[in-house]
């Protein structure tokens, strides 16, 4: 009876055991979903941090950057203009020369078509 009781108290303890470790895998995985939490809490009061810093420093400048800013987007616009331009220019050229190459009918046989041919049929 003696290895009986041994056996019972052997399985109790491996019952403890694995309840124990379930309970820190647990423990664990809530302590890896709090240090998440934490460091993306870090990082947006970074990232405002530097956008604070980034504005004052445009702000700063006088206005310069947005005098560039206005600057690229002229020269964007007239350069889309231009570009819509040379569309309305081009379009119907462009429109001939698709229809005359579909409307273009080769009645040639190649040569090498004549060839293959001639080597399937044994001539």
């Amino acid at each position: 009876m003696n290895s009986g009781t041994g056996i019972q108290e052997l399985m109790a303890a491996e019952t403890r055991a694995s309840q124990i470790v379930a309970e820190a895998r647990i423990a664990r995985g809530d302590r890896m979903k709090q240090a998440q939490v934490d460091a993306d809490e870090l990082i947006a009061a970074y990232r405002l941090e530097q956008q604070d810093a980034f504005d004052k420093k445009a702000n700063a400048d006088g206005g310069s950057g947005n005098n560039a800013s206005a600057k690229l987007q002229a020269e964007t616009n007239a350069e889309v203009q231009d570009m819509q331009g040379q569309f309305h220019q081009n379009a119907q050229k462009a429109v001939d020369v698709l229809l005359s190459k579909c409307c273009e009918v080769s009645l040639e046989v190649p040569s090498a078509r004549i060839r293959s041919t001639q080597k399937i049929y044994g001539k």
